[in-house]
């Protein structure tokens, strides 16, 4: 396996723009504002080849981080399992209209005979409440039992249904799609991921649902868990906290200021307020707006819309205790809609794939007509979850960018603020996955690494 992982480091060494990975490692260093020792990673390539590589502080106590790092990248992962899925309707395995109900008797339970693969993929078959199925976060470990139950859940309209055009399904997503590629390629979903997709990419070594027992010592951890003991039981651990919110220190704000973004950042807040100044609701004296990281935030999602009953529904399962998910016994489970573990490499190379139209070094993954269909958006409405439209796809929401054309791109963030995308127009992709202790709402890196390359790179 290094053997292969050097060769291939080799040819991608080859294309390097040298500049282009200088910038983004000086920005990458500096995005590790005051949360040192943790760190990540980004790769980016392009037209086929990896173009740029960076990485920064640990991923484990005396293990710096590498672009081959393995890590927990809870949604990001949603991309990864909708990739396979994308595979096995190329090969006619599948049918984005044909009721699941037809590959898998069971699940029409419950009023769902008429559900398609299209309707769960862009989020707008009302299976989105975890809390509708009796499951606690124990349960939720036991791939099984949530099968079962998935299977004979009833659908749920969120609340205030008219106000949305889909519902986000946070963790019921992966249970339905995982049993349903078990179902149709006859293999468990991990032997499915690496036969279908790791395997003929090259990467079937760092990409998981479930990580083997001899990887998960590899996969970063929190820096506030660099001391604990992992081989104690899951009562003797100390009670995982919520991602610790602080207020912005004055090292943060002067590197947002400096960050190539800044400019189009402070444009974009000053229309916001002036929009918001037409509309009544502020009549004061607009001055040029602070760059925060509450700020830089709301131009990316408006937590002012946020519908926290169903938020919650879709993913805070019953059971008083929360999943820890970079415990051992979590990362070993398959919740493909959570708990993907993949290194900033892998996830690069599936979305270089994606960038090419489904094709890879020569072979079809993806053939043409089923590319058309996953990258066209199904939906451009608010969702009734996520703060903001999400313009899906097949499996995809749209390319978060305010400061460039973006309307071609599509991929996945995940809960702590990873990310992994693709814009085909620019026959581009990018991942970047890290061990910071942070929300997606509550952190910037990711729209300023993005924004970063995304005016890097030429259309």
């Amino acid at each position: 396996m290094t053997e292969t992982m050097n060769k291939t480091n080799e040819r991608d060494d080859a294309q390097i723009n040298t500049t282009l990975q200088q910038r983004l490692q000086q920005l990458l260093t500096s995005l590790q504002l005051d949360d040192a020792p943790a760190g990540g990673a980004l790769v980016v390539y392009q037209a086929g080849e990896c173009i740029a590589r960076a990485s920064v502080g640990l991923a484990r106590p005396e293990m710096a981080w590498q672009p081959q790092t393995l890590a927990i990248n809870f949604s990001t992962g949603k991309g990864v399992l909708a990739a396979l899925v994308h595979v096995l309707v190329s090969k006619q395995l599948l049918a984005y209209d044909v009721p699941i109900a037809q590959y898998w008797p069971a699940f029409a339970a419950n009023g769902k005979a008429h559900v398609t693969l299209r309707q769960v993929m862009s989020h707008q078959a009302d299976l989105f409440a975890i809390t509708s199925i009796e499951a606690d976060s124990e349960a939720v470990l036991d791939w099984s039992y949530m099968r079962k139950k998935v299977a004979d859940m009833t659908m749920t309209q969120p609340d205030q249904a008219d106000a949305y055009d889909s519902a986000y399904s946070a963790l019921i997503y992966g249970w339905v799609l995982g049993g349903l590629v078990e179902i149709v390629t006859k293999m468990p979903l991990a032997q499915a991921l690496s036969h279908y997709l790791t395997t003929p990419l090259g990467i079937a070594d760092s990409c998981y649902f479930g990580v083997p027992d001899d990887k998960v010592d590899l996969v970063a951890k929190l820096a506030k868990d660099f001391d604990t003991d992992e081989t104690a039981t899951p009562k003797l651990r100390q009670k995982r906290q919520k991602p610790t919110l602080k207020p912005d220190s004055a090292n943060t704000l002067s590197v947002y200021n400096h960050l190539p973004s800044a400019a189009c950042w402070q444009q974009q807040a000053l229309q916001m307020q002036r929009s918001v100044s037409a509309s009544g609701t502020d009549k004061g004296h607009h001055r040029q707006p602070a760059l925060t990281t509450a700020g830089i935030s709301r131009l990316y999602f408006d937590t002012s819309h946020l519908n926290l009953k169903n938020y919650k529904s879709a993913l805070i399962p019953a059971g008083k205790q929360p999943i820890d998910y970079y415990q051992r016994q979590t990362l070993q489970a398959v919740i493909p809609a959570a708990n993907g573990v993949a290194s900033a490499q892998a996830l690069a190379t599936i979305y270089a794939m994606l960038a090419n139209g489904g094709v890879w070094q020569g072979q079809t993954l993806i053939d043409r007509a089923t590319f058309e269909q996953l990258s066209t958006p199904q939906v451009t409405g608010l969702d009734a979850v996520m703060p903001a439209p999400m313009y899906w796809r097949l499996g995809y929401h749209r390319l978060f960018s305010v400061c460039a054309d973006t309307a071609a791109g599509f991929g996945h963030m995940g809960y702590n603020g990873s990310v992994a995308w693709c814009d085909p127009s620019r026959q581009l992709s990018f991942a970047f996955i890290h061990n910071f202790d942070t929300t997606m709402l509550n952190d910037v890196r990711q729209f300023a690494l993005t924004e970063a390359v995304l005016a890097l790179i030429a259309p």
